[in-house]
């Protein structure tokens, strides 16, 4: 009888280990976006996915001795953050050259040069980004159309060529030995999509912007490429972990990355097949039709290495940046008449890589910022929709749809198609805004969250990093404020509810890269991405937002961030 009640006890404690959830979280709130239960007390893991949710009484039945347990003590947990809209080696690279979003004058830049042209052999390049002259505090002199002239920035450098990319990511300035290297001179003509800005007597002023920033890019290319391939591509590597370790530390479990050309996308699948990657990727494939035409089926891939991999959307470029005045309007710039900015990928070439993406399973994501560079965007779509009524719930993409006519905002919605768009971006170009559009384009279309969302537009978000910081928290509290630095909102009529912008950096991005099944909110079966918040940032004081912190990040059940 003994011996049967011990085999008894041990077939019970077996059952009970076998049952236990490999991670609990509990005691705290824990808002699942799942529709049944909102909010949860507890959440177990088995393995990479969500066990069970439900309220904390029945938490400490799936605890067992080798269970990790996560104390929430009153913290939120939420279903992981997606960057919905970034560029993923661009962070790395952004952490290896010089940081120059915080330069308020034009001479800081040129000293920051002048300090690296110190340390640095001669001929080797200097880069660097996020310098923008609309935020500096006064206008450099001389300048055209507000830009500086390169004389400065050449004499701080002239043994080295120096490439500034601008915080768009749409305009780079050079100094002399760039545009000797990328052989800039003033007969240069500019490039399809592009310009050369250039003084009264012709000569290249330094800037170049949307298109012709290939020209110096190229020559940094050409220059990087005598290294050893393994030189570059560890270096590649290593830019990749940086990344990833600063999405992690800011709460981040995937990442939709805005267009990597085919050689990067190589080194992730690798990686993901290695199990290297600690965050998820889904990637959009950057390159022009003729490059990408005969890789699409080879690359195609969805849920590589336990799902951290996925390759199934092409990246095309409608137009460029309100800042560097190359976003495509309808109307003339209020502060450049002479201006409509730039198509940078003729709309006929657009169409061709709609037809070629149906032809091999892939979404389609189009960079959109003018009014008339969405229209465009929405009338291919619209016709190539049309034309192909078999092909249901496509959910292509316009990236970043940040200044829409008011007549084309419904179509979103009516199409179906996905507007991936940044939050932070409002606040940040606030004060360039209505200098660029006047004041009445800019209340009608600019940055409309609110009008999209009503319409019944999905509306995604994310920071465009390394243009914007990638910290989810920062890019919250300007969708649901609409406030900048200076504490002034902007347009606050179209700001979104924090319900709403916790699903725009969740459930929303997932449904747009068609993982909503896998990810997006807290339920069982799903993968177990979540994040820990110090606050509960769906109910503080607006101005505690800034001031959470992120304390875990889990992907796949793993703790892959923990704040000591």
């Amino acid at each position: 009888m003994q011996r049967l009640a011990s085999i008894l006890f041990l077939a019970s404690c077996a059952m009970a280990q076998n049952n236990s959830a490999t991670l609990v979280i509990h005691n705290g709130r824990i808002a699942t976006l799942d529709a049944a239960m909102p909010a949860a007390g507890f959440v177990a893991v088995q393995g990479d996915r969500i066990a069970a949710t439900g309220p904390e009484s029945s938490a400490a039945k799936w605890i067992g001795p080798q269970t990790r347990v996560i104390d929430l003590g009153g913290r939120l947990a939420i279903p992981g953050f997606i960057e919905g809209h970034a560029h993923f080696t661009g962070i790395g690279e952004f952490r290896m050259g010089l940081d120059l979003r915080g330069a308020k004058t034009w001479d800081e830049i040129v000293a920051a040069v002048a300090q690296a042209a110190k340390q640095a052999r001669p001929g080797e390049w200097i880069v660097g980004r996020g310098w923008h002259q609309s935020k500096w505090i006064r206008a450099p002199q001389p300048n055209v159309e507000g830009f500086p002239l390169h004389a400065s920035l050449s004499a701080a450098a002239p043994a080295n060529p120096v490439l500034l990319t601008h915080a768009s990511g749409h305009a780079a300035f050079v100094n002399a030995k760039a545009m000797e290297a990328a052989g800039i001179t003033r007969g240069t003509a500019n490039p399809a999509g592009g310009e050369i800005l250039k003084d009264a007597q012709g000569n290249p002023t330094g800037l170049l912007r949307e298109a012709a920033q290939e020209l110096a890019s190229n020559a940094l290319e050409s220059w990087r490429a005598k290294r050893p391939a393994a030189e570059r591509e560890a270096e590649l590597r290593h830019i990749i972990q940086l990344a990833q370790d600063e999405c992690l530390s800011k709460g981040i479990t995937s990442f939709e990355d805005a267009g990597s050309p085919l050689a990067v996308a190589d080194v992730f699948r690798d990686m993901a097949r290695k199990n290297e990657l600690r965050l998820r990727l889904w990637v959009m494939l950057g390159g022009s039709n003729a490059e990408l035409a005969p890789a699409l089926d080879k690359y195609r891939v969805i849920g590589e290495g336990d799902n951290h991999l996925t390759i199934r959307a092409i990246k095309r470029y409608m137009d460029g940046a309100l800042g560097s005045r190359g976003a495509w309007l309808l109307e003339p710039y209020a502060d450049q008449p002479n201006s409509t900015g730039l198509n940078e990928t003729p709309p006929s070439e657009i169409r061709a890589a709609a037809e070629m993406a149906l032809a091999h399973g892939y979404q389609l994501s189009v960079h959109a910022i003018g009014d008339r560079a969405n229209r465009e965007t929405l009338n291919i779509y619209e016709q190539v929709f049309r034309a192909h009524p078999e092909m249901k719930d496509l959910r292509w993409r316009i990236e970043h749809a940040q200044h829409l006519s008011p007549v084309d905002i419904p179509r979103f919605g009516q199409l179906g198609v996905i507007a991936a768009m940044q939050g932070i971006h409002a606040t940040s170009d606030a004060p360039f805004v209505i200098e660029r559009l006047g004041a009445q384009r800019a209340a009608e279309g600019a940055y409309a969250w609110r009008k999209l969302i009503d319409s019944g537009a999905v509306v995604g978000n994310g920071t465009d990093s390394p243009v914007e910081d990638v910290s989810p928290l920062a890019n919250f509290y300007a969708s649901v404020t609409r406030k900048g630095a200076d504490g002034k909102a902007f347009f606050p009529e179209q700001k979104m509810t924090r319900e709403e912008a916790l699903r725009s950096y969740t459930w929303n991005n997932a449904y747009a890269a068609f993982e909503e099944k896998l990810k997006g909110s807290l339920q069982p079966g799903k993968l177990a991405d979540i994040t820990v918040l110090s606050r509960d940032i769906l109910t503080v004081p607006e101005e505690q937002i800034l001031t959470t912190t992120v304390d875990y990040t889990i992907v796949g059940g793993k703790v892959e961030f923990e704040r000591k």
